[in-house]
């Protein structure tokens, strides 16, 4: 399966606003009002990069790509230099169950180890099943459950070439 991925830009905040209103992305995700940038600064902001990604054409899911030492007390904030968080979403229903999460993250995850990226990671709620069950499928591996500023998260990694199992196990 292709995706493209294209940088998010002010015109889609409606469309991502919708598709964080349906049951399965509210979920998982906050409030529309605060998780949706709705200025042209934050779409440009270097910490966080927003990308819609579509299937044959089709816009029907968000990721989001973001430097974890650039956040004060991350959790992640201990990963090797370079290292990047990944956060995402289907937003259209009807692209669910059908194995797109897992394929359009690891296309995404290829992405990010082409730029450098030594280690991704990510941090699901411990309790949501199909994204754990797509992030495995697409090569992560769980180092830890623990209380973030954000709730409660399986600390999962994917690494771009061997390292030792305390640099992305450990945290100081």
């Amino acid at each position: 399966m292709a995706y493209e991925f294209r940088p998010m830009r002010l015109g889609d905040v409606p469309t991502v606003r919708r598709w964080l209103e349906t049951p399965e992305v509210r979920r998982w995700w906050s409030d529309p009002a605060v998780d949706v940038p709705v200025q042209v600064d934050d779409l440009d902001d270097p910490q966080t990069r927003m990308w819609i990604v579509s299937h044959a054409g089709r816009p029907f899911a968000y990721i989001q790509d973001y430097d974890p030492l650039e956040w004060p007390m991350h959790h992640f904030g201990y990963l090797p230099r370079g290292s990047r968080g990944i956060d995402q979403f289907i937003g259209d229903p009807a692209m669910l169950g059908r194995g797109h999460g897992t394929a359009f993250i690891q296309a995404h995850v290829d992405r990010l180890f082409a730029e450098g990226a030594p280690v991704v990671a990510t941090d699901p709620d411990p309790s949501n099943a199909r994204a754990i069950r797509a992030y495995r499928k697409a090569g992560f591996a769980a180092v830890s459950s623990r209380e973030t500023q954000w709730g409660p998260a399986l600390l999962m990694v994917r690494v771009a070439a061997p390292l030792t199992s305390a640099a992305v196990r450990s945290s100081p």
